[in-house]
């Protein structure tokens, strides 16, 4: 079987020590603002976008960039961490679809949430972690790790 791949860009914000995390309604877990790459973007600029959409806020990407260029080349933010999400898994292991994501940390102004569109979460599904609510949280380990990482990062830079 095919396995049909998308990529997608997901970005933890951080704001004053707190990265923030909505209830994804299908999935019943709690996670970053993300989603796919749409065909004209690139994937920072998806991440950014996904941001603005989902949150209404104004990110800045915490990222290094390549310093290499040449004549029709040039660096992209680099994300903090490419993933690879197994989406649809049958009953044999086999897998038909999966996400190439690339994952971002960024920092906001604001712990405003107020999405864009009628069709995005809304903001009472939102909730701000500290490192410790993290920690002492039943999320999805991954999702600790990550929001962790992000606000060390966005703190350090």
């Amino acid at each position: 079987m095919e396995t049909t791949r998308h990529f997608t860009a997901t970005t933890y914000v951080v704001n004053d020590g707190a990265t923030a995390l909505h209830a994804h309604d299908r999935l019943g877990i709690r996670l970053p603002p993300g989603g796919h790459v749409d065909r004209d973007e690139l994937p920072h600029e998806a991440a950014l976008r996904e941001v603005r959409e989902e949150t209404g806020l104004e990110a800045e990407l915490v990222a290094t960039r390549s310093s290499i260029e040449g004549p029709n080349t040039r660096g992209l933010p680099e994300p903090a961490h490419l993933m690879l999400h197994d989406i649809n898994v049958h009953e044999d292991g086999s897998v038909g679809h999966q996400h190439v994501d690339h994952l971002y940390y960024a920092r906001v102004g604001s712990r405003e949430i107020a999405p864009g569109a009628d069709d995005e979460v809304d903001p009472e599904a939102w909730r701000w972690y500290t490192p410790a609510e993290l920690a002492a949280s039943d999320l999805q380990p991954d999702v600790i790790e990550l929001g962790r990482e992000a606000i060390a990062a966005v703190e350090d830079a």
